[in-house]
């Protein structure tokens, strides 16, 4: 039953959402004001030869020569209102432009997800307590996956899987098989990581007495696991999920590149490279939301999963 101290909790998260949005907001324009270079020569194309006239009516019309706290101001109000602007590059509205590519990298991101759960799950879940070698070798394999760098990792199943034993294509966009290798790049790094929390919380909750009296009940080894232990493995390796969530999206821009797929990677590269303001700061503030929306879910699936940790105020 959730208490008042549970619903002052996730009000002071959201709270705290509101200031990191803020932050991320505040963060990206800075940013992209202290990068060399002038916006109207982004607005303006290829027409190198425009006259100085043309330049500040250009400039006029889209705020650029307003005062820097004007513009910030500006920026605010209209991320309060939900608008992102229209992109300097695309002369469109920045939400349609992302939400074209939004889909892309959230199959990438929840394939590489799903895969690394199951992987994870299943090495702390399958993998005896009491063999030494089984854990050795797998401790190896953790750490192996957690050390390779995720464009890397793609470099070497597109130069094995693909170019040398034509296993899964290149580039074959709109199939299932184009995903595989982006997503096995990006969860084997992941599931390295949530493998060692997982196992290390496995084996403390399987020295606890509610163990010992399943067991003594007649239950085996693995149902012991799945149907005991792993739910009070599920705290810390949640907090961990929502963080790996809120990271995808920056560790899709490698891998988006690497293996030429379309998404928010390329989006956020092309627009960092011409120092499209609204369209950056479109991504940031989408991939923060995502984040600051996780991260709330994860607080409130602490309340389905073990209750107790808001009890103790942790």
């Amino acid at each position: 039953m959730r208490t008042r101290s549970d619903g002052g909790r996730l009000a002071r998260r959201a709270a705290i959402a509101v200031v990191q949005l803020w932050g991320a907001a505040t963060l990206c324009f800075a940013m992209l004001h202290l990068i060399p270079g002038d916006p109207v020569d982004i607005i303006m194309g290829n027409q190198a030869l425009v006259s100085p006239e043309l330049k500040a009516q250009v400039r006029a019309e889209y705020g650029l020569d307003d005062p820097v706290v004007a513009q910030y101001l500006r920026l605010l109000g209209e991320l309060v209102r939900g608008d992102l602007g229209t992109s300097y590059q695309l002369q469109r509205p920045v939400w349609g432009a992302l939400a074209e590519q939004v889909l892309p990298t959230a199959e990438l991101a929840g394939a590489a997800l799903l895969l690394a759960v199951l992987l994870a799950v299943g090495a702390a879940v399958l993998v005896p307590e009491r063999s030494r070698v089984a854990r050795t070798v797998f401790s190896g394999l953790e750490m192996v996956a957690v050390s390779l760098p995720q464009y890397w990792l793609g470099i070497l199943l597109i130069t094995f899987l693909s170019l040398r034993w034509h296993l899964f294509p290149v580039i074959e966009a709109g199939t299932w098989r184009s995903l595989v290798l982006p997503a096995v790049a990006v969860a084997l790094p992941i599931a390295g990581t949530l493998a060692q929390v997982l196992r290390e919380e496995m084996d403390t909750a399987l020295a606890q007495p509610f163990v010992t009296a399943a067991r003594a009940r007649g239950a085996g080894a693995l149902a012991v696991r799945t149907g005991h232990a792993l739910r009070h493995c599920l705290v810390p390796a949640t907090t961990l999920t929502g963080w790996f969530i809120g990271s995808l999206l920056g560790g899709s821009v490698l891998i988006e590149q690497v293996f030429g797929r379309p998404g928010l990677g390329q989006v956020a590269l092309t627009a960092v490279t011409n120092k499209d303001l609204p369209m950056v700061t479109g991504v940031v503030m989408l991939a923060a939301a995502v984040f600051v929306v996780v991260n709330l879910l994860v607080e409130v699936s602490y309340l389905i999963i073990d209750p107790r940790v808001h009890r103790d105020g942790t």
